[in-house]
C-alpha cells in the first residue's frame, strides 16, 4: 500500500509538471514563432495519439475487447469536439492571450465535467460542486479584472472557457466508453480522429471553395496553413515534447496516479496546476504574477478544494464495500 501511495504521489508530481509546461511551451518564441497555430494544433495530437496505440493495444488486449463501427463512430464525435472545437479555441487562446491565464482557467474544467456529467449522464451534483462553480467564475471575473485595466485579454479569457466547456463535454462523453475499453483507448482514438478531423478542415482552406468560406466566417487562420513548416532540428526536440511528452506521457503518467492512488487523488494534478503554471510562465515567459491573477489563483484553488475535499471524505465513509465511491470528474490530457 505504501509502495502505492509512493509511486502515486510520484506519477501525480510527473503528471503536474507536465501538464504545466503545457502553455508555456506553446507560447515559447521557438514554438509560436516557428509553427502555425492550427498546424502545432493538429500535429501535436497526432503525434500524441500515434505514442498512445501501443498502450492502447496492449489494454484493448488486456480487456479482451474488439473495437466495433460503434466505437469508432464514437472516436469520431469524441475526437470532433475534442481537437477542431475545443484545442483549435484553446491554441487561439494561447495566442492572443497570456499563458498563465489560460493554464489557470483551463484547470477550472472539472467542475465544467461535474455539471456536463448531471446534465447528460443524470450524475448527482452536491453542494460543494456547486460552490465550486461560484468561486471559479469570481476567480474568472478576478483575473479579467474589467474595472481595473489589469492587462489580460478579454478574448484570451472567453476563449479559454469555450475551450474548457468543449474539453469537458468530450470528457463526459468520453466516459461512457470508458468502462469498455479503457480511457487510454479513447484518448488514443479521440486524439487521432480529431486530429485527421481538423488535418481535412484545413486541406479546405487550400480551396477556393474553403477559403470563400473561412472568409466569411472570419477564420481566415485555416486558410492554406503549411503543415510541414517550422520543423527543422532546432525546433524539432520543442514539437517532440508538445507531442510526446505533453500530450501522451503527461496522459500516461495522470492514469498511472489514478490506478495507484485513486481518482480523487489523481485528480490534485489540476489543483497543483494553477499553482505550478503561473511560476514556469514566470520564469521562462517573465509573464507577471499580477494582483488580480493572484487573487484568482487562490479562488481556483478554493474551489478545487471544494470539489476535492468533500468527495474525499465521502469515499473514506463509503468504502466500495459499501455504497459506491463517488469520483469526481477530472479531464484526461490537454
Amino acid at each position: 500500500m505504501n509502495r502505492n501511495l509512493a509511486l502515486g504521489g510520484l506519477f501525480i508530481a510527473l503528471a503536474t509538471l507536465i501538464f504545466s509546461t503545457m502553455e508555456v511551451v506553446l507560447k515559447l518564441p521557438a514554438v509560436a514563432g516557428a509553427f502555425h497555430p492550427m498546424q502545432i494544433t493538429m500535429e501535436r495530437f497526432l503525434v500524441g495519439g500515434l505514442c498512445l496505440i501501443p498502450v492502447a493495444a496492449y489494454t484493448l488486449k488486456k480487456k479482451g475487447v474488439r473495437l466495433t463501427r460503434q466505437d469508432v463512430a464514437y472516436f469520431a464525435l469524441t475526437g470532433l469536439i475534442n481537437v477542431p472545437l475545443g484545442m483549435v479555441l484553446y491554441q487561439l487562446a494561447i495566442t492572443c492571450g497570456q499563458a498563465n491565464t489560460v493554464a489557470v482557467i483551463f484547470s477550472g474544467n472539472p467542475i465544467f465535467v461535474t455539471l456536463l456529467a448531471a446534465l447528460i449522464l443524470h450524475e448527482t451534483v452536491r453542494w460543494n460542486n456547486l460552490l465550486a462553480l461560484v468561486f471559479e467564475v469570481f476567480g474568472i471575473l478576478v483575473i479579467v479584472n474589467p474595472f481595473g485595466g489589469g492587462g489580460v485579454n478579454p478574448q484570451s479569457v472567453c476563449l479559454t472557457v469555450i475551450s474548457a466547456l468543449f474539453f469537458a463535454l468530450y470528457a463526459v462523453l468520453g466516459k461512457r466508453k470508458t468502462a469498455r475499453v479503457g480511457s487510454i483507448v479513447v484518448t488514443c482514438g479521440s486524439f487521432l480522429f480529431g486530429a485527421a478531423e481538423l488535418f481535412l478542415l484545413l486541406l479546405l482552406g487550400y480551396t477556393g471553395l474553403g477559403q470563400n468560406l473561412y472568409h466569411a466566417v472570419h477564420l481566415d487562420i485555416f486558410c492554406r496553413v503549411p503543415f510541414l513548416h517550422g520543423i527543422t532540428a532546432a525546433t524539432l526536440p520543442y514539437f517532440l515534447f508538445i507531442g510526446v511528452v505533453n500530450c501522451a506521457a503527461g496522459y500516461v503518467f495522470h492514469m498511472l496516479a489514478i490506478e495507484k492512488t485513486g481518482a480523487i487523488y489523481g485528480s490534485l494534478v489540476f489543483f497543483f496546476k494553477p499553482i505550478l503554471a503561473p511560476l514556469i510562465a514566470l520564469l521562462v515567459l517573465g509573464e507577471a504574477i499580477t494582483p488580480p491573477i493572484a487573487l484568482g489563483i487562490v479562488l481556483f484553488l478554493i474551489g478545487s478544494l471544494l470539489g476535492i475535499v468533500p468527495a474525499a471524505r465521502r469515499a473514506r465513509l463509503y468504502p466500495p464495500t459499501d455504497p459506491p465511491q463517488e469520483v469526481p470528474h477530472y479531464v484526461r490530457a490537454e
